[in-house]
């Protein structure tokens, strides 16, 4: 198995650069699903940070992109099912993919709530606003 870094995983998503995202589509055209690329939550939660502040995807596209992520059987993705839940609760509205990733842990963890000062993350059920 091999593990796919954030620059890698968004030059494919965008290809935006010749060069790397043909290297990009070589590598994970690769992979299969007896021998996946290993891409973890961090890549994901980092790769949507970068598709909104330097490519400005909105929330749908993104979410469709991770979807289709999510779906390729040549992909182990760390978390699998609370990734796609936190995307589907991103691609909902409130707070950003990262906020609802935290909590989506959390409560797999079984913690009965997070606290945030984060106003924004603290609108979902699964936050508590700390004042």
């Amino acid at each position: 198995m091999i593990g796919i870094d954030t620059n890698v995983l968004v030059r494919f998503l965008t290809q935006d650069d010749a060069a790397q995202s043909a290297a990009a589509a070589r590598l994970l055209g690769q992979v299969t699903a007896d021998s996946p690329a290993f891409v973890g939550r961090e890549v994901m939660i980092e790769t949507v940070w970068v598709l909104e502040r330097a490519y400005r995807f909105d929330r749908i596209r993104i979410a469709r992109a991770l979807e289709g992520l999510l779906e390729a059987e040549e992909l182990q993705i760390e978390a699998a099912d609370a990734v796609g839940l936190a995307l589907h609760r991103y691609g909902a509205g409130g707070p950003g993919f990262a906020d609802h990733m935290i909590q989506v842990m959390a409560q797999a963890a079984g913690c009965e709530t997070t606290y945030t000062f984060d106003r924004k993350a603290a609108a979902t059920d699964a936050a508590t606003l700390l004042a």
